[in-house]
């Protein structure tokens, strides 16, 4: 299955773990909770599923690469303990916690979360002295005496032997106690991630040309050459860095993280190429509606792969712009809810005595799911932006001196400017949008890159969020007539497997 379907697949897992009868109990025992073997090539983005899958379940993760650790840190130190058998006394030896259940314990502390997930990757890799240590801690969760608490699931995993000569094979017998998923790179999933998460432009439209270059490995003469997803992922960071910098990044930059020089060479290439047409398309005069005639007929007559290209600029755009409107629209939500406690508390309590705390109530909870292993950028991004805004509240009533009723309307005042700017960012992106979408009308009128065009622009997370809360009359136009085709050629294809039905029944032509 591809990485989305693992995904979802361990989500339900994680779910029926965790839930209990009408007496308390889990509904499956603990000793038939096999733990997940999750087993595919580097670089898919396993890791990053474990912390999405954690955050939106609100359980706690632990993760760990178990080849960083020694037999000694997996299970513990000896020492000596007394203890009576038969009415003598005898030295046997225990073995203090293992460090990786100690992190499990301590995290239980800190969050007080009680149910989670302990990921242990690259656990086909370990030392042969760890080894049978990992293979108990799977058919038995236990290392040593020490047990893994009720209610955290076990996830582990590993590559293939193809992708990595140290790996080990599991026997029959742990086998036969894991939950078993393959999972297998798959572009089309990736993609809509990379657009959730706001890769670079350049990054999506060139794997969008060049699925083939999105994920390889090859043994060559000069050694193990590979391109991964998490290799696209870095450099992406990589280039919006160097972008704000002033920074080029060429092919050396790109092999860095793209080690297969073809690919990395390529790409470097197709990077340059994508920077010359934002200059000679004009891209900030055709979001503006400014463009020129001689922009069209250049773009017209260009290359389909340039055509692409210019379009990915446009969507890159695009979905910034909606991204922005996006969290935009999310701070303005949850600031209305925490001053909708603000205002019910206002009369009774001193104002800034209430901002305080909505402050130190949010930056508490930022912190827990921070220890908790389940923060994301974005909402880790949304929280601190939430905070400085109720802090800055705070401060201006102080240095202001407003204090008693005038607060709660001096609070509404600054409120309503993030209210003005979610609105002046959602009107800039509608307009923009509804630019793009007339520009390429007049370039290539209703022929298949505006097919392209209105595809991506609903696969895209924010440009479909944006339609869905603005709307924009140009894809909904678009949509309309696509969908009309789909529905028209369907009917046709379906008269004419009825005709031929016929005319083979009948042996007329």
């Amino acid at each position: 299955m591809n990485i989305k379907q693992a995904k979802q697949e361990i989500a339900n897992t994680l779910k029926a773990y965790l839930t209990r009868d009408e007496l308390g109990n889990y509904l499956i025992p603990a000793v038939r909770q096999r733990p997940v073997l999750l087993m595919g090539p580097p670089g898919i983005g396993k890791t990053q599923i474990m912390e999405q899958i954690a955050a939106e379940a609100g359980v706690g993760l632990v993760a760990y690469t178990i080849t960083h650790h020694t037999r000694q840190s997996a299970i513990g130190l000896p020492f000596i303990e007394k203890r009576m058998y038969g009415g003598e006394e005898r030295a046997v030896t225990e073995y203090t916690m293992s460090e990786i259940l100690s992190s499990v314990y301590q995290l239980m502390e800190r969050t007080g979360l009680r149910e989670g997930i302990l990921f242990l990757d690259e656990i086909n890799c370990v030392s042969e002295t760890l080894a049978p240590m990992m293979l108990q801690f799977l058919q038995c969760k236990t290392f040593g005496n020490q047990r893994l608490p009720e209610g955290w699931l076990i996830v582990a995993a590993g590559n293939p032997p193809e992708y990595n000569k140290s790996v080990r094979e599991f026997d029959v017998v742990t086998l036969d106690r894991v939950k078993r998923i393959d999972v297998e790179e798959d572009f089309g999933v990736w993609k809509e991630y990379a657009y959730r998460k706001g890769l670079h432009g350049a990054v999506i439209s060139y794997l969008d040309i060049r699925k083939e270059n999105f994920y390889r490995i090859e043994t060559t003469v000069d050694g193990i050459q590979f391109a991964t997803a998490r290799g696209w992922e870095d450099l992406s960071e990589l280039l919006f860095a160097y972008e704000r910098l002033g920074l080029r990044v060429d092919q050396g930059v790109v092999g860095q993280y793209i080690q297969m020089p073809r690919i990395a060479r390529d790409f470097a290439g197709y990077l340059a190429l994508y920077y010359k047409y934002q200059q000679t398309y004009h891209v900030d005069e055709v979001l503006s509606g400014t463009w020129q005639r001689v922009t069209v007929l250049e773009l017209r007559a260009a290359p389909f792969d340039e055509k692409l290209s210019v379009m990915g600029l446009l969507l890159s755009r695009l979905s910034e712009a909606a991204r922005e409107t996006r969290r935009q629209d999310a701070l303005t939500q949850a600031l209305h809810e925490a001053l909708t406690e603000f205002k019910a508390r206002v009369a009774a309590e001193p104002a800034g005595d209430i901002l305080s705390e909505l402050v130190r109530v949010r930056q508490e909870a930022l912190k827990q799911a921070k220890e908790a292993g389940r923060l994301e950028k974005e909402h880790r991004d949304l929280g601190q932006r939430e905070v400085n805004a109720l802090e800055g509240y705070r401060q201006a009533l102080v240095r202001e001196g407003i204090s008693g009723a005038a607060s709660m309307d001096a609070v509404r005042g600054w409120f309503g400017k993030e209210v003005e700017r979610r609105t002046a960012l959602a009107e800039q992106t509608g307009r923009e949008l509804e630019n793009a979408f007339r520009f390429l009308e007049e370039t290539f009128g209703t022929g298949q890159e505006l097919v392209i065009f209105v595809t991506e622009i609903t696969a895209g997370p924010d440009t479909s969020w944006y339609v869905e809360q603005f709307g924009c009359e140009a894809y909904f136009r678009h949509n309309r007539e696509l969908l009309f085709d789909d529905t028209r050629r369907r009917i046709h294809e379906e008269i004419a497997a009825a005709k031929r039905g016929t005319q083979e029944e009948t042996g007329h032509e």
